[in-house]
């Protein structure tokens, strides 16, 4: 089985980055939401539109998940299953995922939650997306589908 890239694709500001490091490797790409998106007519880019159901997008992609796939998502959760399943996960800010960082992530969304809802916390999100952020993806999805072709 080849290499595939599984995009998280509702609110993913890489997109475009994407489909330039998929055409560079010749590897094909799911871009999977839960409404339309317009996405490049091209024989490697599949658009994936699934049903408007609480984590349905999410449940897809980790059904697709396997060691042979770079998953994008900002969502730790899904992070967190798509690990489990032996994909490699990378951030839209460039920031891979891993087996040793993914329990801190999901420990700290869950304080993070309790925050906002339990105190009525205004404690703010992420930091804006910045060039950095889109030149570090662009490195950490090549590097990643550089390691999938070698295996």
């Amino acid at each position: 089985m080849s290499p595939r890239i599984l995009v998280d694709a509702d609110a993913c500001p890489v997109k475009d980055e994407v489909y330039k490091v998929a055409w560079r490797h010749e590897v094909p790409v799911a871009i999977v939401s839960n409404s339309h998106l317009r996405v490049p007519d091209h024989p490697l880019i599949e658009r994936v539109t699934v049903s408007s159901g609480f984590d349905a997008a999410d449940d897809w992609i980790a059904e697709q998940a396997c060691a042979r796939t770079v998953v994008v998502t900002a969502d730790i959760l899904l992070a967190d299953r798509c690990l489990k399943a032996g994909a490699a996960v990378i951030s839209p800010t460039g920031k891979p995922f891993t087996a040793s960082s993914i329990g801190a992530a999901v420990a700290t969304r869950a304080i993070m939650a309790d925050l906002r809802s339990g105190m009525g916390e205004n404690i703010g999100g992420p930091a804006p997306f910045s060039k950095a952020d889109r030149s570090r993806f662009l490195s950490a999805l090549d590097e990643a589908l550089v390691r999938l072709k070698r295996q």
